[in-house]
């Protein structure tokens, strides 16, 4: 249960730096991901149905409540942030809000960064670097123009592509992010390899997640990495090595590239050991797990008062409830998703 303002009241003030974020496993949380958006201008099959219903925007936090949010995060020991969607840049104004985090690289933030699908990345990459933003993720499943307008259902190919000349011209360094889909780009997930490498990219192969109705059935798009991994071993090498970027891919390195190759498996391969994440909502719910319902309302604690000693204390609460693992499967027998709610919420 969520704790009210007048559970906060007598908590210490916040300064500079306040006690670091530890959960009751003796993770310490030091990354981030705020979900700036629900909103997406791309309708991907895995992630959202075609007909979405999002949320008011009446009852968004505002870019200046954003900001104090994640500058309380900071101040707590975050030293990593990303900003998801939904789509991050469809939100108006978004470049206020990443210049004003931006004063923190340096300062308490190693990290400022982003996922984007890349749609409106052209006319904001410029900006992003001047802002501090030294890499981004892209998501991006094929490079088959009829079948990224078949996944995405409402995407431009084209679009994506000038985006992401677009930011490498600006000196951001791009990860491509590939969602692993049964019958979709399972045998195309080597050219995407050669061509990521081939652009100075790593990869990153991410598992159909079960959250949300989408219209589409998850048994039939469920692709193990297991099992891509085996495939592309009949073609590649792949070293394992001890890269990390903060997140809960495992990398190999790929001898005949030379580049980095990530793997995200939630099913097959739970990451949840080591997990240093929570994720914030555009409404100011923050889930301790993006496997999991229970969740935290900042909002409340951050309207109550001006006195960042509430958010303080409310987000160490939320911390001491941070479970050990998520419970994603995939239902075979009612086929639902594990969780309610869709990956555009959260932001993955």
């Amino acid at each position: 249960m969520d704790q009210t303002p007048a559970d906060w009241r007598h908590a210490e003030p916040l300064g500079e730096r306040t006690n670091p974020m530890i959960d009751p496993f003796g993770r310490a949380v030091t990354y981030l991901r705020v979900s700036v958006t629900d909103r997406c201008d791309f309708r991907c099959t895995y992630c959202m149905a075609e007909n979405m219903t999002f949320l008011p925007k009446k009852d968004l936090l505002t870019l200046e409540e954003l900001d104090r949010l994640c500058s309380a995060f900071i101040a707590k020991g975050v030293r990593k942030l990303r900003l998801t969607g939904g789509e991050p840049l469809v939100r108006k104004n978004i470049m206020h809000l990443v210049r004003g985090l931006s004063r923190h690289i340096g300062q308490g933030l190693d990290e400022l960064t982003l996922t984007t699908n890349g749609s409106q990345l052209a006319r904001h990459a410029q900006e992003l670097a001047d802002c501090g933003v030294r890499r981004i993720n892209v998501s991006l499943d094929t490079l088959d123009p009829d079948k990224f307008k078949n996944i995405t259902r409402w995407g431009e190919f084209d679009k994506v592509m000038e985006g992401i000349r677009a930011a490498q011209a600006a000196g951001i360094r791009i990860k491509l992010n590939a969602v692993a889909l049964k019958d979709f780009n399972e045998h195309e997930i080597p050219d995407l390899l050669r061509f990521a490498h081939g652009e100075g990219m790593d990869l990153t192969l991410i598992e159909t997640m079960p959250m949300g109705e989408t219209g589409e059935d998850r048994t039939d798009q469920y692709l193990p990495l297991s099992k891509v991994r085996k495939m592309l071993e009949e073609q590649f090498t792949l070293d394992d090595i001890p890269y990390r970027t903060g997140g809960p891919a495992r990398y190999v390195e790929i001898r005949e590239t030379g580049g980095r190759l990530g793997f995200i498996t939630p099913l097959t391969h739970n990451f949840c050991e080591s997990c240093n994440r929570v994720r914030l909502t555009c409404t100011g719910t923050l889930y301790m797990c993006l496997g999991q319902d229970d969740a935290a309302d900042l909002r409340t604690a951050l309207r109550a008062s001006d006195d960042d000693a509430f958010l303080s204390a409310a987000i160490d609460e939320a911390i001491s409830r941070k479970p050990k693992g998520h419970d994603f499967i995939i239902d075979r027998a009612h086929r639902k998703p594990a969780v309610a709610r869709h990956m555009s919420v959260t932001g993955g």
